[in-house]
């Protein structure tokens, strides 16, 4: 089940990026054409992005205290868009993966609750059935004992067999006797 869910993440985020990708377009271009936007969201990040990069890759070099320039501001406006533009793919696809948790959480804690309401279930009906059998019990200790009974059943043929003549008579006399 998880190689037949692996593709199907893999699908979901490349159709998420492709859907974010217009929506980040757009604001590159809200960023290109508007100096406000480019002025206090765009160069910041960009400036700061260049900075941290250039100390890193002159630190790996070996050359330490190099002082770096800023990035002019044309360069430093399409990196700047650049990156916000990947900022915007990466919220929507992190909220994704958030709403996704969210969804998946919610089933898990509604699986849950079901299983608590058979286990609750289950548990009251196994209480019906303890009660019922303690009621069958009783019945049987309040029964007489099976020694009884049987004592019960060799005085009724006893009985019997002193009420009832012995010996049947034979089918002729018991027509004759039947005609009087």
């Amino acid at each position: 089940m998880v190689v037949g869910a692996f593709p199907m993440a893999k699908l979901l985020y490349l159709g998420i990026r492709q859907v974010s990708k217009p929506l980040a377009n757009r604001i590159k271009e809200a960023a290109r054409r508007s100096e406000f936007f480019k002025t206090y969201i765009c160069l910041p990040p960009a400036q700061l992005y260049h900075w941290v990069e250039m100390r890193t890759k002159m630190r790996i070099m070996g050359f330490r205290g190099t002082v770096i320039k800023p990035l002019n501001e044309e360069a430093a406006a399409e990196l700047g868009a650049e990156l916000l533009g990947e900022a915007t793919i990466f919220i929507v696809g992190g909220g994704c993966l958030v709403l996704e948790y969210w969804r998946h959480q919610t089933q898990q804690r509604h699986k849950e609750e079901q299983q608590r309401a058979a286990w609750d279930a289950m548990r009251d009906e196994v209480g019906h059935l303890a009660q019922a059998l303690e009621a069958l019990q009783a019945q049987v200790q309040a029964a007489p004992p099976l020694g009884a009974l049987e004592e019960l059943r060799a005085q009724v043929q006893e009985v019997r067999a002193q009420l009832c003549p012995r010996e049947p008579p034979s089918a002729p006399q018991a027509a004759s006797a039947s005609k009087e």
